[in-house]
């Protein structure tokens, strides 16, 4: 037998001595005595005290889970001391702390404030229907204006009518005794107590309101004078000359400047507020931007496609014009005057003849003709539309805001005026006399 062969055989009956009758399996059983409390605390016990008996163990139990707890949430003689705890606490969040982990368990308790913005109702209807005959269908006149003193002015063929929006009254203030020479443009001293009228004829004429006549008489185009803008005590008349005139009223040799730079008839025309810029449209699809004392354009944008009329700058936001164009182009485009860019655009699928902002709030209302002769009132900036006012029946060719910035008045070439409630909070016996006015008879008046 080989050596190896004998030391195996060695090996095997060895094994079999130490533990005769006796399998093993691979599987490791844990020993879980060590974990029992109880069975330690008789451990811990019979070190200390051997002659205690078995018999005190249960009441000992108790005293060793009260050590066992002093060790283990008492360290250092601290207390409050807890497991897994930082050695220095956290300091506390701030006041204005917001931890974004907590959004959930805030929700699911309690809910936050919202806060509603109230909704501002706008009446789809006018509040005032006026019968205005002979009105020019001309979309490159101006013919209506409301004054400081809350009077409409409206031009209606050779002659001027004014309402008061306050009685109710009407009255004529000027009628040319030619029926050739129509009005072609109106416009309202600041303080309300004049009126630049200019006509076809040539003519620009300045008209004292209160006494109701005729105070000078402005010569000097060679054409049509179908936009003026007042800056102070200078008036600005455009005409179909393509020329631009400045005029002081308060001097004799009242034609002070010219202005040269349009092709075409200069039919929208307006000053800044702060009085430092003239904006001005014309027939050869171009706006410009001159600068008060210069005789020479700071810009001139040529992007519309169409006859440039409608103008408007924002009360809110300094150097911005909002401008419209005709049927062939149909924009709104917002410019910066300062820089010269085109900042915003939008195609409003109509004619635009005029613009107004409101004093209030950030919204601009358009006036349209081809197709929808309707006004529009747009959010701004977002050009988002807020309310369809429609009503006319042929293209609106003119607005003007109320002294208080409440009311807007429509003249379009169906030969009405309607006033809108666009920007008003009225109470409710302020709305009930509305109604009332509405639909009585007398709502309907005829300015002859």
């Amino acid at each position: 037998m080989a050596r190896w062969e004998r030391k195996a055989q060695q090996k095997r009956r060895g094994s079999n001595a130490k533990t005769p009758g006796k399998q093993y399996s691979g599987r490791f059983i844990p020993n879980r005595e060590t974990s029992n409390s109880n069975i330690q605390l008789h451990h811990v016990t019979n070190n200390e005290n051997s002659c205690e008996s078995n018999a005190n163990v249960q009441g000992d139990n108790q005293q060793f889970k009260n050590k066992l707890a002093q060790s283990l949430f008492e360290t250092d003689g601290a207390t409050g001391s807890r497991i897994l705890s930082f050695k220095q606490k956290a300091p506390k969040p701030t006041e204005g702390h917001h931890n974004n982990m907590r959004v959930l368990y805030t929700q699911n308790r309690v809910s936050a404030p919202v806060s509603k913005k109230a909704f501002r109702h706008i009446d789809s209807a006018p509040a005032r229907i006026l019968d205005a005959p002979d009105l020019m269908d001309d979309y490159y006149l101006n013919l209506l204006d409301w004054s400081a003193g809350n009077q409409v002015a409206i031009a209606l063929g050779c002659a001027i009518y004014l309402w008061d929006s306050e009685t109710g009254n009407i009255e004529l203030l000027c009628e040319n005794e030619d029926d050739d020479n129509n009005i072609t443009s109106v416009s309202f001293m600041a303080d309300g107590t004049h009126l630049a009228v200019g006509n076809n004829y040539n003519q620009v004429q300045l008209y004292d309101v209160e006494r109701k006549m005729k105070v000078r008489t402005m010569n000097g185009h060679a054409a049509r004078v179908g936009s003026l803008a007042w800056n102070n005590n200078i008036l600005s008349s455009g005409s179909r000359d393509s020329m631009i005139f400045h005029h002081d009223v308060r001097i004799q040799n009242h034609h002070t400047a010219t202005l040269q730079g349009h092709q075409g008839e200069v039919c929208g025309l307006k000053w800044s507020p702060d009085g430092t810029q003239l904006a001005s449209g014309a027939n050869d699809n171009m706006c410009a931007i001159w600068d008060a004392g210069q005789s020479s354009a700071r810009h001139q944008f040529t992007e519309a496609n169409a006859a440039v009329k409608a103008l408007a700058w924002c009360p809110f936001e300094r150097n911005i014009l909002a401008t419209g164009a005709g049927t062939a182009d149909r924009h709104i485009r917002f410019y910066n005057t300062m820089t010269g860019s085109c900042v915003n655009k939008i195609d409003t699928g109509s004619q635009v003849c005029s613009l107004v902002w409101s004093p209030t709030e950030k919204e601009l209302l358009s006036g349209h003709g081809f197709s929808e002769n309707q006004l529009t009132l747009w959010k701004y900036p977002t050009m988002a539309r807020v309310a369809e006012l429609t009503g006319h029946s042929q293209r609106v060719l003119h607005m003007a805001l109320s002294a208080d910035g409440r009311q807007v008045c429509s003249a379009a070439a169906d030969e009405t005026l309607r006033f809108w409630n666009l920007w008003d909070s009225k109470s409710k016996k302020t709305k009930k006399s509305s109604r009332s006015s509405r639909s009585s008879s007398s709502i309907m008046r005829t300015l002859r």
